[in-house]
């Protein structure tokens, strides 16, 4: 008999554990909810930390270009590495790396230096560590809960990341109006209570591999074909694209805007904390959703909505305001997460899952890095209500798009065809092993 998966082996006469009783999925959940807070606590105190000490968007550009580069340079291969190393092994690793990355900030700042260039040096590593941990995580995820717990899985997740969002943002800026070095002492410890929950974990992360690794551009090749193969993703992650290049500007444009009004640096943590509740929100609802309405109408509906948002943002200037705005955008980005993550996961075969999962965020977020260059000029030049109008406008000029745009059709018979290569791949390694 072909070795069963972990979230196989859960099951039982009386149907699976509940997730809440499922100890291994617990830890790797709680562990990444805390790799995740110090990630976003640091995240967001990159770019202020430069603008509040330099006062100069360009900088505050420059800094957060470092901590998105990774994303273009580095997915491609960090897919072909989490499908060919042991998942956990190279999850610690990077929480290891983050930790002694992140502390050397803060040693930096405690003894009352600041360099711009460090800043930007140890973004671009954390960075490239955290896409190594997330895809990992991703792929370990369906080894250890039940194929019918999946979507509720990455529910809770998603979740887990919308908190971590409303939690650590507002958290980041609030520890580093105390002290400058403390969101990253914050972090790094974040970064080895993630560590200690791996050692804790008993299940493998991956299904047996069948075979020795290929070189790896045959394994990138192998990835890219059977992605570039599902006609709809590649059409859907267009799309995606497009709006996250858009919405990276946001949170810098927020920025402007409060400091630009005269607002204190606490305003700024009210409009990221509703921006974190409303993606807890629709991270929570995200199951719902996917259970009823499809990807593309998500998609949709979800382009438009971030269209009226954003363009109201240029009205807005009281912080409350700003964060109900914050937040509404939240939610639609949680609940598209989610029914995406769904979709891309029980499709993928498990083999396949790194390199799936990286070039899709590649596609998905590699445009990042020129929207905050752009962003930084625009808000240079300026100033934020303009930005959001701009913002605003290419939305609806997107979501027009892709409701005449064939490809985005076929979902649901891409589905089925995808999920039947899916068994039939993961099958075939069965009968090999």
């Amino acid at each position: 008999m072909g070795r069963l998966t972990a979230g196989a082996r859960e099951a039982t006469a009386d149907g699976p554990a509940p997730l809440r009783r499922n100890r291994d999925f617990l830890l790797l959940w709680s562990g990444a909810a805390v790799s995740l807070l110090g990630t976003r606590v640091a995240g967001v105190s990159y770019p202020l930390i430069v603008l509040w000490h330099t006062d100069s968007p360009l900088v505050m550009s420059a800094v957060s270009f470092a901590a998105l580069l990774p994303l273009l340079l580095v997915q491609l291969p960090a897919g072909v590495l989490v499908d060919r190393w042991d998942r956990r092994r190279l999850m610690m690793v990077c929480e290891s790396g983050r930790a002694l990355a992140l502390g050397s900030v803060a040693v930096t700042l405690a003894t009352g230096r600041f360099s711009a260039v460090q800043l930007a040096a140890v973004a671009f590593l954390e960075t490239s560590l955290a896409i190594l941990y997330r895809l990992a995580e991703r792929g370990a995820v369906r080894n250890v809960v039940h194929a019918g717990q999946l979507a509720a899985a990455l529910s809770q997740n998603e979740a887990r990341g919308r908190a971590a969002v409303l939690l650590g943002q507002p958290g980041g800026v609030l520890l580093q109006s105390a002290a400058r070095w403390a969101p990253f002492l914050f972090s790094a410890a974040a970064g080895l209570a993630s560590l200690g929950s791996l050692l804790l974990i008993r299940k493998d992360f991956q299904q047996q591999r069948k075979a020795p690794p290929k070189s790896l551009r045959a394994e990138l090749a192998e990835g890219l074909r059977w992605l570039w193969r599902q006609r709809f993703l590649r059409a859907a992650l267009a799309f995606v694209a497009g709006s996250n290049l858009l919405l990276q500007v946001l949170p810098l444009a927020l920025f402007v805007l409060v400091k630009e009004s005269g607002r204190p640096q606490t305003a700024v943590a009210v409009i990221v904390a509703a921006g974190g509740i409303g993606g807890i929100a629709g991270a929570l609802s995200g199951s719902w959703w996917q259970r009823r309405i499809s990807l593309r109408a998500v998609l949709v509906a979800g382009l438009f909505g971030w269209a009226a948002l954003i363009t109201t943002m240029a009205l807005a200037r009281q912080p409350l305001v700003l964060g109900v705005l914050f937040a509404g955008t939240g939610y639609i980005t949680g609940v598209f997460n989610v029914v995406a993550a769904v979709h891309q996961v029980r499709t993928t075969p498990d083999a396949l899952q790194g390199r799936v999962a990286g070039t899709s965020h590649l596609i998905a977020t590699g445009a990042n890095v020129l929207g905050v260059l752009l962003g930084g000029l625009a808000l240079s030049s300026w100033g934020a209500a303009p930005v959001f109008l701009l913002l605003g406008g290419a939305m609806v000029a997107l979501a027009t798009t892709a409701t005449t745009t064939p490809a985005l059709r076929g979902e649901h018979a891409a589905t089925a065809d995808k999920s039947t290569e899916t068994r039939e791949t993961e099958h075939g390694h069965e009968r090999a092993r």
